[in-house]
């Protein structure tokens, strides 16, 4: 567990590494693996993310690519955030590996899921960022804001990859 904080603008950004599970077969075709793309894909607990990411292992991911994952936190102190956001980061990382045989990185951060997003594209330089929707109709994202309407104007360093929320009623792709 990395604990490191940067001051950029006087903003303190907080993040938590999360040390994934090894996986033995992934390890051993570190060697012969081909240079693979680098995907960040912001989740969090809600079923437009899990969405998000599935359809980013189905539709966007190749064998040899490293998805970045990012979930953003209020406080990153709290252990008890850490470990359910930990927990959820353990089950994407092998659902990734079972599913697409990607790498997999996770990083829990501290603050405003938007702003969090972007700078984690601006770290990794990544190929795409995708993420999911609230499913929000137009006034309320007006109102309150959107995270992807936000990563979608300040992500500089990538293209944003905005997947549209399940219908209700839609089986999951995975």
């Amino acid at each position: 567990m990395a604990l490191e904080t940067v001051k950029e603008d006087e903003e303190v950004y907080r993040w938590r590494e999360v040390q994934l599970l090894q996986i033995a077969e992934l390890e051993r075709e570190e060697l012969v693996r081909r240079r693979g793309r680098d995907i960040v894909i912001a989740v969090d607990h809600g079923p437009n993310s899990k969405h998000a990411f599935d359809w980013a292992l189905i539709h966007f991911c190749r064998l040899a690519d490293t998805i970045h994952l990012v979930h953003a936190v209020s406080n990153v102190k709290s252990e008890i955030v850490y470990n359910a956001s930990e927990g959820l980061m353990q089950k994407l990382a092998m659902e990734a590996f079972e599913v697409a045989m990607v790498r997999t990185s996770a990083r829990i951060v501290e603050g405003d899921p938007g702003k969090v997003i972007c700078k984690e594209a601006e770290r990794v330089k990544p190929a795409a960022v995708i993420l999911g929707t609230r499913g929000r109709g137009f006034i309320q994202s007006v109102l309150q804001g959107s995270v992807s309407e936000y990563c979608m104007r300040n992500c500089k360093s990538a293209p944003v990859v905005i997947v549209p929320g399940k219908e209700a009623g839609d089986e999951s792709m995975i």
